[in-house]
């Protein structure tokens, strides 16, 4: 941490909304909510404590630098927050949203301009990497102009991340910020940001509700994802201590399937009464959905609200058209589809997919929350006819604001409980769902100094690293790939282990790839495992990494005789060294990993 720094700062960077907050560095201060500046319209602005994560890319005759003139001067006019989020009712094909899914969805390379996704004809697009900065440059410059003597470079910077963030996508986020001259980051999962808030707010009387061996199940439904958290009550030398103990596969369901379900509701209705909508109607009609379901969901007095969304021609609906949506609608669609009361033994289910689709996000194909919540709570259990039992439920996103909601998934939960003879789970409750996270981001940037409990963690996954099998050549057959355990979950962060029991040939000299896989259910594997068939085995295969090696002391192509080491930075990285056996030449091999 920099001597010149004044302040911790939280940042949660969320799939449909930001929030930022602060506090001093002295023990004991307030956590602060940022109020970030955001164009409404040409010339005016107004400051808000959440910044939609929306982008919207103007046409040059739309507007000028001039008329989105904010606290300080832009030197671009591609526009972040409430006006964003507006236009992507009417001009869906210039605006940008769910950066943080684009920006874990595998396969494609991060800094290629590839949104908006159905972009308007002649729009130069934008990459995932390229949007997030905008973000993390609004931010800055709401910090700098509020505290010009307390530059944000200079701050300590928590930036909160779902639990199972794609690895590359964790490079990204911290290149993105380091972009935008944040110097001094740190990234915390979301989940765990959520427990560190709703302590802080409990004060001492946290102790009334946990006791040693109690388990929090952390469940946080987001804008575009959903993460399940496992963290453990400890015994810290006669005090109570967190640790946390596993974390949930990254599943792309959440807030954006409900609005896309909503929509999706309202355009069958449209059919019913003879109407048909375009496709670039839908897309406008999906956030128009998402602008009325938080209006309901924020206003407990609002009971419906109406769903407009524009026409093109007479042949349409004229100007525009529209519908109304209700609480009850809502209520019922997210209860009945997302949340369903099941068993503990119904888990999701994947369907046959179609040889050819459309490229998008990758979406999960069982959009039922608490079956994914079933299969988690089940692979964490050491024995497969069990399931690990929370004692209690902390909730979080702007999804669970309806109690409706959170009383089903509480008893669903309990249900799972009382059959197996377990006592009910209690609910945690903490009403800050919109910015519990960037709160706690700020707590936890205070426990980083001293300043209160810090949650143990260490690595949420087993990793292992792809090692290719000798085997004759086959015409059409590629030597299988086994996978190497190289650091076992739990590995707590600093930590630096060497695999010897082995030796491996490293190839040097040529382009090559290294492929990567994790897993956060098989608790038993340890350092130096083969998996023989890791798809069998559940293995997630992660970004790979292509590079190639070189040494003054080696031809092209020599096969070098290594030992592997591995070690968990602080970051989160997991840094890979192969060392040359007949003399002291190493190689570094470092890829992100799900903290």
């Amino acid at each position: 941490m920099s001597d010149r720094a004044k302040y911790i700062i939280g940042i949660d960077l969320g799939t449909t909304n930001c929030a930022v907050t602060y506090k001093t560095i002295e023990e004991g201060t307030t956590v602060n909510k940022l109020e970030i500046p955001q164009f409404n319209a040409p010339g005016q602005y107004e400051a808000q404590t959440l910044m939609p994560s929306f982008l919207y890319i103007p046409s040059d005759a739309e507007l000028t630098l001039e008329d989105i003139a904010l606290p300080w001067q832009s030197e671009s006019t591609i526009l972040v927050g409430n006006y964003a989020k507006a236009k992507a009712q009417t001009t869906p094909n210039r605006t940008i949203s769910s950066v943080k899914s684009w920006l874990c969805q595998p396969n494609i390379d991060k800094r290629k301009g590839l949104l908006p996704y159905h972009a308007a004809e002649g729009l130069e697009r934008i990459s995932p990497l390229e949007a997030y900065t905008h973000f993390f440059e609004h931010i800055k410059n709401t910090w700098n102009n509020q505290f010009p003597q307390a530059p944000l470079f200079q701050q300590k910077i928590t930036i909160t991340i779902p639990a199972s963030f794609e690895p590359a996508a964790r490079d990204l986020t911290v290149e993105a910020a380091r972009l935008c001259d944040f110097e001094h980051v740190t990234l915390l999962e979301e989940p765990q940001a959520a427990l560190y808030g709703w302590i802080n707010r409990q004060q001492d009387d946290w102790r009334e509700y946990l006791q040693t061996d109690d388990i929090i199940l952390v469940i946080d439904v987001g804008g575009g994802t959903t993460d399940f958290s496992l963290i453990q009550v400890e015994d810290n030398n006669g005090d109570l201590g967190f640790k946390r103990i596993a974390v949930g596969n990254h599943i792309l369901v959440g807030g954006d399937n409900i609005d896309l379900m909503l929509a999706y509701t309202l355009q069958q209705r449209m059919l019913d009464a003879g109407l048909t909508l375009e496709h670039w109607q839908l897309q406008a009609l999906v956030h128009s959905c998402r602008d009325a379901k938080e209006k309901l969901f924020n206003d407990e007095t609002l009971e419906e609200v109406s769903v407009v969304i524009p026409g093109r021609s007479s042949k349409l609906f004229g100007n525009t058209v529209q519908d109304t949506l209700t609480k009850k609608d809502i209520e019922q669609i997210m209860l009945e589809g997302f949340f369903p009361n099941i068993k503990i033994t119904d888990h999701p289910k994947e369907n046959i997919r179609a040889g050819m689709s459309r490229f998008s996000l990758n979406y999960t194909q069982d959009p039922a929350i608490t079956k994914h919540l079933a299969l988690f709570l089940s692979n964490q259990s050491a024995t497969s006819d069990q399931f690990i039992t929370p004692k209690a439920v902390l909730f979080n996103g702007g999804v669970f604001k309806p109690k409706s909601l959170r009383n089903q998934v509480m008893a669903t939960i309990n249900q799972w409980l009382s059959e197996a003879k377990k006592p009910k789970a209690i609910e945690l409750n903490d009403p800050e769902y919109d910015t519990s996270v960037a709160y706690g981001a700020s707590i936890f940037g205070d426990a980083l100094i001293g300043h209160g409990i810090k949650i143990k963690g260490g690595a949420s996954h087993s990793f292992y690293i792809g090692i290719e099998s000798p085997m004759p050549a086959i015409p059409g057959f590629e030597p299988p790939i086994e996978a190497l355990c190289i650091a076992t979950q739990g590995m707590e962060y600093g930590n630096s282990i060497t695999y010897d029991g082995e030796t491996f040939c490293l190839t040097v000299g040529q382009p090559v790839e290294f492929r990567f896989f994790a897993a956060n259910h098989r608790l038993n594997d340890q350092l130096g495992d083969i998996i023989g068939d890791w798809k069998a085995a559940g293995l997630i295969e992660l970004t790979p990494l292509r590079l190639t090696l070189t040494s003054d002391n080696y031809s092209k192509g020599h096969q070098v005789l290594v030992h592997i080491s591995a070690l968990h930075t602080e970051v989160g990285t997991l840094e890979l060294t192969a060392h040359a056996l007949e003399n002291t030449d190493q190689w570094k091999i470092a890829f992100e990993t799900i903290r």
